[in-house]
Formats: C-alpha cells, structure tokens, sequence
C-alpha cells in the first residue's frame, strides 16, 4: 500500500511484514523533519521489528518522502490527526508509537491527545520535552541553516548536475519543504510538552539518547516526569544514534516490546535498558 489519501493529502504508506494475523501488535514509526523519511526507519528498526511479530506502519510526513507536499499544516495539531487518519484507514485502533527526533513531539502530543490508542512509547532522540519557550531552539537554528543553504547554496541542482539523482531530489523536497510552506513558522508555534503534561502520559516509555546528545536533557525530563519511563543512554553516541547505534538500539527495543507489546525476542538479541 504505497499511497493513502486521508484528510485531502496523498501520504506515502508502507506496511512490511504485516502477514496476515490481526491479532499481532501493531508499532507505527514516526520519522523527523526535512532531511528524513520513513527509510531511516526502514533500514535500521521496521523490519527487524517487522520479523519480531509485530504488524509496521511507516509513512511520511507531509512534504517528506513520496507524502504530498502541501502548503501549511505541518504543525503538531495537523500531525496527530494526520497520524490517526492513516490509523483509521488501516483499520489499526491501539499502537504502539516509535518516534525519531521530532517525531517524539508528534508521538508525545498524540499519547497525550489519545490514550486510549497509544499502548506505548519508544522515543529515540525525541524532541519535544522542555519546561520553557526555548525548547525548540536548536531545531528552529537547523531548520533556519538549512533554509538558507538549500536556497542560495543550490545543492539540489548541483547533485543533479553531477548525476547523484537521488539525492538531488531529495535536496529538491527539502528545499520546497523548508522555503514554499509554513514550517518553520508552524514549527516555532509549537510549545514545549511540559513536566505536567509528561505526567499525565499514560503508557509506558522507552526514551534512547546518545550521551553526547543536544537534546540529551529531554531524555531525563521523561525519565523524572513520565510514570512508567525507561532511560537508556547510548555511550559515546550524538543524536545520529539512530544511523550509528541501530544494533544497540535494537538490543534495546525488542526486549521492551516483547515485554509491554508482546512480539518476539530474536535469540542474539540481549542487553536491556537502564
């Protein structure tokens, strides 16, 4: 199922290793901003998650990936109906959420909205936590950086130019995500996901941040103020974790869904949070 139209946008749907038990657990992948889409996910957790039993969805946001690019809407009120709206059309009611970077703010704010349909939370890298307006600094500094060099440094022709086509297009998609829509200005409207709204989470998390992180703080926040988290902190990493650490995070992730979602643990697979 390559394309889903819902809520008027064309979105970039794929579903690998569903098989055909319904009763299987589903977990739904939530990818980052501008230079990210659900390959990241794809390659790294999906399938391994995938073989482990579980039913996975991955899509792309709007304007990333193969997902229509649409003017505005692209803030966190837009995603989570976005999300549900896929969910709705699949026919999945009760998911287990994994989130990159700031997918953490669209998966958060939907656990938050919808409880009763998130059974749980793998957040890796995830922004979204802070306890002032200046949580989102750094994003909004990169997403800023790349609007300007996407724009005037031209890197999307110049891959063209020199036969890399793929990711000149990719340059191309990012460069109308960031300079034709709303972004960043939907971006900077969002507010943080304060200490008392982390309170009011009700499903497990399982929160993975490099230790060298930028956003390593956001990873504590949850750990002091969600209920029923678990920190783990990947030595040595940044937030590229997710592409540099996959087998340290997945040593991770499969014993946490097979103990709060049910699938299987692979038998080389060990290690745990802490």
């Amino acid at each position: 199922m390559p394309d889903l139209t819902v809520r008027g946008v064309r979105f970039h749907v794929q579903t690998p290793g569903t098989g055909d038990d319904a009763d299987a657990p589903v977990v739904v992948f939530v990818h980052g901003l501008v230079m990210d889409n659900l390959s990241s996910f794809y390659t790294t957790l999906a399938l391994p998650i995938a073989g482990s039993g579980a039913r996975t969805v991955l899509y792309d946001l709007r304007g990333h990936g193969r997902t229509e690019l649409t003017p505005s809407g692209h803030g966190v009120a837009d995603a989570v109906a976005d999300l549900f709206a896929i969910l709705d059309a699949l026919g999945h009611h009760r998911v287990h959420l994994v989130a990159h970077s700031f997918g953490g703010v669209i998966a958060l704010n939907a656990a938050l909205a919808r409880p009763d349909r998130v059974a749980g939370l793998v957040l890796i890298e995830a922004h979204g936590p802070g306890e002032g307006p200046g949580w989102s600094e750094g994003l909004l500094n990169t997403l800023a950086r790349w609007s300007l060099i996407l724009e005037y440094e031209r890197f999307a022709d110049q891959m063209l130019a020199s036969g890399r086509r793929r990711a000149g297009r990719q340059m191309a998609t990012a460069d109308a995500l960031v300079n034709r829509t709303t972004l960043l200005a939907d971006v900077a409207a969002i507010g943080p996901v304060r200490p008392a709204d982390l309170a009011a989470v009700r499903c497990p998390v399982l929160a993975v941040y490099g230790q060298h992180s930028d956003v390593a703080a956001a990873g504590r926040l949850l750990l002091h103020s969600v209920p029923d988290c678990t920190l783990h902190v990947m030595a040595g990493h940044g937030h590229t974790a997710l592409r540099e650490g996959t087998a340290e995070i997945l040593e991770v992730v499969l014993p946490w869904l097979a103990h709060h979602a049910g699938t299987r643990v692979p038998a080389a697979v060990g290690g745990g949070a802490r």
